[in-house]
């Protein structure tokens, strides 16, 4: 049997250590987009989510709406790390990759059918304690335009739409 000098072994040694490491995390870049009616209920707006980042600790998610005339009406980034917060004691996020596949899911769910509601607000609802904004709440009933909703947590769910008065998107709900 041959043996290689000890210098030899440990110069080895050093060198997959150093390269197992320093081995570069992967950006994740995942996006949806989906075309809706919003800003006018005749013409499409372009929803869009991405999830950014290379490890869960500092990863986000960025929603924004693009009008039909091309003009970004709304752009709100979550933090991945608040998200996760909300989320670790009801579910299995110990390890890095259950983290981000938890995170993928968040996106892949972000533009489901079910977050688009038309109108945003029917003849029949009324406004509560969870209603910021009485007065726009009125104005989208009126409008009957779409609204959007989505979660920044576990217990946290954001209702919006576009204001036609206000020309922006604003929170007419907030709730668990």
């Amino acid at each position: 049997m041959k043996s290689f000098p000890l210098p030899l072994l440990f110069v080895a040694f050093v060198i997959t250590s150093c390269t197992t490491k320093n081995e570069k995390k992967v950006a994740i870049n995942i996006e949806k987009t989906a075309l809706k009616s919003f800003t006018d209920t005749a013409q499409l707006d372009t929803f869009k989510i991405a999830l950014k980042g290379t490890e869960s600790k500092n990863m986000s998610l960025l929603f924004t709406i693009t009008s039909y005339k091309s003009a970004q009406v709304y752009k709100k980034e979550i933090k991945a790390e608040e998200l996760l917060k909300s989320y670790l004691a009801s579910a299995d996020l110990k390890k890095e990759d259950e983290k981000i596949k938890f995170l993928e899911d968040e996106v892949n769910f972000f533009l489901d059918e079910e977050h688009f509601l038309m109108p945003a607000i029917t003849e029949q609802e009324k406004p509560d304690n969870n209603t910021p904004d009485k007065a726009f709440y009125e104005e989208l009933k009126a409008s009957k335009l779409n609204g959007f909703d989505y979660r920044l947590g576990k217990d946290t769910k954001i209702y919006i739409a576009w204001s036609a008065k206000d020309q922006k998107v604003k929170i007419y709900y907030k709730c668990c």
